[in-house]
């Protein structure tokens, strides 16, 4: 369950600048950008002052670029020159990352200082130089953890344990960490990380990110136009939407896809991007899968058409990355009700909440490596065909509402920046 804040809030009125630190931010359609653009509506809409520094690159395709200086709904929002090398190999992220950090350091040197500094966690440790910088000119920092580096980095073979980069990132983590007036983590697993660490409980906040639930709801017509669109009309469909990586592995789902290749109505879709996305067109193209489509990230004006076109949603989970990422995508999942197959380990989150719908049909959980069992659950959900959107799915989303937990988040950081505008 959530903890719940307990500093004391600002008085009413009491108006605080607030910086939001990211690679991503709006009009980028990552969900880090959705979500931390979310949160900076909702801080405006509160009466602060909202401060955006992200880049001028969009994250998963770095030859679309954004407005260096732009006013925005409220939110002034400064973007950072970066080279857009791309992610096909560490040195160019090394490079992109690396070139983030320096620009934003003289940006924010310029910018002076913030009651609060909200950061979020790309580039990696992003919240050492909110710290850096709150140190400088005073002001608390809140980091809202997305994903855990480096422990995600050693996880997926990209850093080795005990080298010395990684007892760099490590000390910076804990050092950024020590110093956060609250740290905003995802689930159990993650918060359990961080104790281990050594992180006090009374810093912990754990709330999971909310879902689309302002853009994203169960869409007939949407879902229609969508699959005849993209060319659907009679099939099963079995979508993954959102990031494709390393932390997500899809191995076992494409196997399946190939051993269902001849399955009449069948038919996988992935969106969205990153790393693995060219891997999964890569595959499908070796082995000529005709059951197999791969489009781009969905603006998230078309998320209720995309999201309703599927029959079954996939939700993936690798075993090493539990506590170090967060299946945020199935929350829009449970708002329109629809069914999903969770690939996982047997302690994750999706196995938590697979575990409080007793409609077994709605929450299936698979396990990675297990082809022929996915197999068997996949053609078992085609033969049963679509399922009307769930209640007790969509109940159980309402805990995950934007309208529930942005107006938490947003104590938590008035908070961070109450209390430390009162001591100045």
């Amino acid at each position: 369950m959530p903890l719940e804040c307990h500093e004391t809030a600002p008085p009413p009125g009491q108006r605080l600048r607030i910086l939001l630190l990211n690679q991503c931010f709006y009009p980028d359609s990552v969900s880090s950008a959705q979500h931390l653009t979310d949160l900076a509506l909702g801080l405006v809409e509160a009466g602060h002052e909202v401060v955006a520094v992200s880049s001028s690159r969009g994250y998963d395709d770095p030859t679309r670029r954004f407005s260096v200086r732009e006013e925005w709904r409220g939110v002034t929002i400064h973007r950072i020159w970066t080279p857009g090398l791309g992610k096909s190999a560490r040195w160019r992220r090394f490079v992109d990352f690396a070139s983030f950090w320096l620009s934003a350091t003289l940006i924010l040197l310029r910018l002076g200082r913030f009651h609060v500094t909200v950061c979020l966690t790309s580039p990696p440790l992003i919240s050492t130089l909110g710290q850096i910088m709150a140190r400088l000119h005073g002001g608390a920092v809140v980091p809202w953890v997305m994903d855990l580096n480096p422990d995600e980095a050693v996880a997926a073979g990209w850093l080795r344990e005990g080298a010395l980069p990684e007892r760099i990132m490590s000390t910076l983590q804990r050092w950024s960490f020590g110093q956060a007036a609250r740290i905003v983590v995802l689930d159990r697993f993650m918060a359990q990380r961080l104790r281990a660490k050594g992180v006090p409980e009374d810093v912990l906040h754990i709330d999971a990110p909310w879902s689309h639930d302002d853009a994203v709801r169960w869409s007939v017509s949407g879902r229609d136009a969508f699959r005849a669109q993209h060319r659907l009309a009679g099939k099963f469909v079995v979508m993954y939407s959102g990031n494709h990586s390393p932390c997500h592995p899809l191995d076992s789902v494409l196997e399946a896809a190939l051993q269902l290749r001849a399955h009449p109505t069948l038919h996988f879709l992935f969106i969205g991007g990153g790393s693995e996305h060219g891997k999964v067109r890569a595959f499908a193209e070796k082995h000529a899968l005709s059951n197999v489509t791969c489009l781009p990230y969905q603006p998230k004006d078309h998320l209720s058409a995309s999201l309703s076109a599927a029959d079954l949603h996939l939700v993936v989970m690798g075993a090493p990355f539990v506590g170090m990422v967060h299946p945020c995508k199935v929350y829009n999942i449970l708002t329109l009700g629809l069914p999903f197959l969770g690939i996982g380990p047997a302690e994750c989150h999706l196995v938590d909440l697979a575990a409080r719908l007793s409609d077994t049909r709605y929450a299936r959980i698979g396990r990675h490596g297990d082809v022929s069992g996915l197999v068997q659950v996949l053609e078992e959900a085609a033969s049963a065909g679509p399922l009307p959107p769930s209640p007790q799915s969509q109940a159980l989303a309402a805990e995950f509402s934007q309208s529930r937990l942005r107006p938490r988040l947003i104590d938590v950081i008035a908070a961070a920046g109450g209390t430390e505008a009162a001591m100045n």
